[in-house]
């Protein structure tokens, strides 16, 4: 399974957001709280150069808590500013705007010393698509300031939103990298919708999580379909093959002769994962 995928809008974007840099005061990058690593485009840092940055680990209500407490103090650890929060919920986007003013602390009590009042803060938002930025913008504006989407690819241009009299938020479209020269993180961008479904084959993306939720979640594998006597060996191909046939007899998957139908069925088990169906579930661990 090979993933390239960098559409011309996303150079286009590249380039707008470098000739923006000069008019911001800092960078909220978010990142899905699901895959960190996976979902933080390598080219942020250099696009972002030396300015401040809060990195917001998004849609945290459907990761695993255990696991998104080892991002942020890993994350904090390495010298960057990290918030879990969840833009449809709510869940910490009140924290938000303090910890920006924190980050910028410094620059401020200096304008106040000269007698200048400090103006709202200037924010550039980025990440990958499809991580929830213009829902963010939306929850932290409290109307539709930004469209949303479930898919990749919605923003398509730059636009400046006010939040209140205390930040301005430049929204861009959502950047990926030329080619992923890992195939995991491909397959676990994949898995949770940041890369559209039309170029993928749905059965790889589902072997490669039912792979790995035998490792690390097997019960939530079981109570979700159903299932008993989960194979404990998944180096081969079969035992995963063996799981998705289960999982789509449990929900009907067949065609004819009763054969299931794997790439219905793969479909049906992404479309749960990313829907929160099977609990809360992370997919990188920071010691991986």
């Amino acid at each position: 399974m090979t993933i390239q995928w960098f559409p011309g809008h996303m150079t286009r974007a590249r380039r707008q957001i470098q000739d923006k840099l000069k008019l911001i005061d800092l960078a909220i990058e978010l990142m899905d709280a699901r895959i960190p690593i996976s979902s933080r485009n390598p080219m942020i840092d250099e696009i972002l150069g030396s300015k401040p940055r809060l990195i917001l680990l998004n849609k945290a209500d459907l990761a695993d808590p255990a696991m998104t407490s080892e991002w942020v103090h890993r994350l904090k650890k390495d010298g960057v500013d990290a918030l879990p929060i969840d833009s449809i919920s709510g869940t910490n986007v009140k924290e938000i705007i303090p910890h920006c003013k924190q980050l910028l602390a410094e620059k401020r009590e200096a304008q106040i010393r000269k007698g200048m009042k400090p103006r709202p803060i200037r924010a550039l938002i980025v990440g990958i698509p499809n991580v929830g930025k213009s829902t963010l913008i939306n929850r932290l504006a409290g109307r539709k300031a930004a469209i949303t989407g479930d898919r990749p690819g919605v923003t398509k241009g730059q636009q400046w939103i006010r939040i209140g009299g205390e930040l301005e938020l430049l929204d861009t479209p959502g950047i990926l990298w030329p080619k992923f020269e890992d195939q995991e993180v491909g397959a676990r961008l994949a898995a949770i919708g940041s890369i559209r479904d039309e170029i993928l084959h749905p059965e790889d993306i589902a072997f490669y999580v039912i792979r790995y939720m035998i490792q690390h979640y097997p019960e939530a594998l079981s109570d979700r379909y159903e299932l008993e006597g989960l194979p404990k060996e998944v180096s081969e191909p079969e035992p995963v093959i063996e799981v998705m046939e289960m999982i789509g007899r449990r929900r009907g998957c067949l065609q004819s002769g009763g054969k299931v139908n794997l790439e219905k069925a793969s479909a049906l088990f992404l479309k749960d994962l990313r829907a929160g169906k099977m609990g809360r579930i992370s997919l990188e661990h920071p010691g991986d």
